[in-house]
């Protein structure tokens, strides 16, 4: 009698529970192995360099090579605004808009637009930009343009005769009106009754003074012609007698007068130093020492009497004369 044991239930479970655990963990793995290699084929596609932010920028903060860096992304996750390494010298010193954090993608709107220079900038460093009104001859019959050079002559009157010198010779008209160089041109010809010249401070003052004293008239001049004018520019402080009046210093103060000094009109202008002190004598020291008292009491007290003369002796010839005279030692 042949005898075969019979299995064992509980070893038959457990077969079965290790057979599924094993083909669940291969299931698992190769999951896992395709999903590693479709990252990697992901991460080796094709990338696009955009510029980051290697730091934390704030509103207000410039764009430099000190703030950002280059980092390779995927195109798929690139910004279709991000700002490329090529593009990079547009936003160059300029400003950020909004805040940035470190690692993220600089993106064209968060860049505050360039703003349009003013009429300022294109005043020359040391030089001024003056308005000077002007007529229709004035302004050569509105032939004027931005960009033109002028000679500005002055007339005026001094001592009842008119006088012609010229006052700024060469200068640049750096608009007539509102028209500057680089505004559009019309067909038509443009009204305006103002020119503004570029000008240093002391041509500004020198056009100021012609403008109060008498006419200002503008020559228009060929740009390749660099010749002066004989005579050269007009001092206007000078032809007008105006002089600047010299500051005080801290040394300088209310002249003092002294007995018996004897001033001119011009030492006693303020500000000017009084000349030194003669010596005076004993009596100016005594009657600048005397007290008001003093002189108040000799200005109360009675006039003094005059002092008694006794009368002279008579002479021996005016005695013989006389004869009320008694003779001396008689009786």
């Amino acid at each position: 009698m042949n005898f075969r044991p019979k299995p064992n239930r509980t070893w038959i479970i457990l077969g079965v529970a290790l057979l599924i655990g094993t083909l669940a963990a291969l299931a698992a793995r190769s999951y896992l192995s395709s999903q590693i290699e479709a990252i990697e084929a992901r991460s080796k596609g094709k990338t696009v360099q955009v510029i980051v932010a290697n730091r934390e920028l704030k509103r207000g903060d410039k764009i430099s090579s000190a703030s950002v860096a280059v980092r390779p992304i995927p195109v798929e996750y690139a910004h279709s605004v991000a700002i490329t390494p090529e593009a990079f010298d547009r936003i160059d010193g300029q400003t950020l808009a909004y805040p940035v954090h470190a690692g993220e993608m600089i993106l064209w709107g968060l860049m505050e637009g360039r703003r349009v220079p003013t009429f300022s900038a294109r005043v020359e460093a040391g030089h001024r930009a003056m308005t000077v009104a002007v007529d229709e001859i004035s302004s050569i019959s509105g032939l004027l343009e931005p960009g033109d050079l002028i000679d500005l002559l002055v007339t005026f009157e001094r001592k009842g005769k008119k006088i012609i010198r010229p006052l700024l010779q060469g200068v640049q008209v750096m608009a007539t009106g509102q028209q500057v160089v680089d505004s559009p041109r019309e067909g038509e010809r443009r009204q305006y009754s103002t020119v503004t010249i570029d000008a240093t401070p002391v041509q500004a003052q020198n056009v100021i003074l012609a403008r109060d004293a008498g006419r200002i008239t503008a020559l228009l001049r060929n740009p390749d012609d660099k010749k002066p004018i004989a005579g050269g520019n007009a001092d206007m402080t000078a032809l007008l007698g105006t002089a600047t009046p010299v500051a005080s210093t801290p040394g300088d103060g209310i002249p003092v007068l002294y007995g018996g000094m004897k001033l001119t009109p011009e030492t006693l202008a303020m500000g000017r130093p009084a000349p030194a002190r003669p010596r005076a004598d004993a009596r100016d020291d005594m009657v600048l020492a005397a007290p008001a008292a003093d002189a108040a009491m000799a200005m109360a007290a009675p006039p003094a009497a005059p002092p008694r003369t006794p009368p002279a002796s008579p002479s021996p010839a005016g005695r013989a004369a006389d004869p009320a005279t008694p003779p001396r030692g008689s009786r």
